[in-house]
C-alpha cells in the first residue's frame, strides 16, 4: 500500500530543496547551495515534529494526553500544517543563527518553496479522501468513502490550488523583483497573509473535524490558527517596509 502523504512530504521537500537552489542563481542569495543541502535536513525535521506536536496540541489534546505514546505513532495519522509551520520557522531561526545567516532573508527563500509541499499535501489528502468538504449539489461535487452518500466539495483541491499553485506562482514572480526582494522579511510576510486567506476560504467548503465541529462563531479550527499567521505576516510586511 502507497502511503500516499509520506510520498507527498518527500517530493514536496526535494522539489523545494531544489527550487531554492535555482533561486541562489538571483543576485545576491542569502545562503549557498551548501547551506540548502544542510538546511533540508533541519526541515524534514521541523516539518515532521512541529507537525505531529502541532497536531496533538491544537486538535487532539485530550486524547494525547491520556495516550502519550500514541503521539509517536505518526504513521496513524494526524498532521498539523500550522504545528508544521512553526517547526519550520524554529529550524529557519537556529539554522540561521548557528550560520551566521540574515534570519528573515533565509526565511524569504523558503517561504518561497513551501507552497509546493503544500500543494503536494492536498493532493494526497484528496487521493486518501480525508479532509473532504462540505455537503453540496455543485456540477463537480464527488462521495468520498466515510464521507456519508451526499456529494461532497472537493475542498482539498480548493487548497491545492490556492494554498500550493496560486500561491507558488505569487512568490516566484515577487521574488524576482529585486526591491522586493530585499526588503528582508517581505516574502515570508506574504506567505503567511497569502496562506492565512487561502486557508480562511477554504474551511468554508470543508467539513470541520468531526471531534471539534465548529467553534466560536461558527469558525473552525483551521480559520482560527490561520488568524495568528495573517496578522504575523502583516507585521512582518509593515516592518520591511520601514526598515528600506
Amino acid at each position: 500500500m502507497i502511503r500516499w502523504y509520506a510520498l507527498a512530504y518527500i517530493v514536496g521537500l526535494l522539489l523545494g530543496w531544489r527550487y531554492v537552489v535555482a533561486l541562489t542563481r538571483l543576485p545576491d542569495p542569502p545562503l549557498d547551495k551548501q547551506d540548502i543541502d544542510d538546511f533540508i535536513v533541519w526541515a524534514t525535521f521541523g516539518v515532521i515534529l512541529g507537525g505531529r506536536l502541532g497536531y496533538t496540541l491544537f486538535y487532539r489534546p485530550d486524547y494525547y494526553l491520556a495516550h502519550p505514546v500514541d503521539i509517536l505513532f505518526v504513521w496513524q495519522g494526524g498532521m498539523s500544517f500550522h504545528g508544521g509551520l512553526l517547526g519550520v520557522v524554529a529550524a529557519v531561526w537556529w539554522f540561521s543563527r548557528r550560520r551566521g545567516l540574515n534570519t528573515l532573508a533565509v526565511g524569504d527563500y523558503i517561504a518561497c518553496a513551501a507552497p509546493i509541499g503544500l500543494f503536494f499535501g492536498r493532493i494526497a489528502n484528496f487521493i486518501n479522501a480525508e479532509l473532504f468538504g462540505r455537503p453540496s449539489d455543485i456540477a463537480w461535487a464527488m462521495v468520498f468513502p466515510g464521507g456519508g452518500p451526499h456529494p461532497r466539495h472537493p475542498s482539498q483541491l480548493y487548497e491545492a490550488l490556492l494554498e500550493g499553485a496560486l500561491l507558488f506562482l505569487l512568490l516566484a514572480i515577487l521574488v524576482r523583483i529585486e526591491p522586493l526582494r530585499l526588503r528582508r522579511g517581505t516574502l515570508v510576510g506574504l506567505f503567511l497573509i497569502g496562506y492565512g486567506c487561502a486557508r480562511a476560504v477554504a474551511e468554508l467548503f470543508r467539513q470541520p473535524d468531526a471531534h471539534l465541529g465548529f467553534l466560536a462563531a461558527g469558525l473552525t479550527m483551521g480559520q482560527l490558527l490561520s488568524a495568528p499567521v495573517f496578522i504575523f505576516g502583516l507585521y512582518l510586511l509593515v516592518r520591511a517596509k520601514k526598515s528600506t
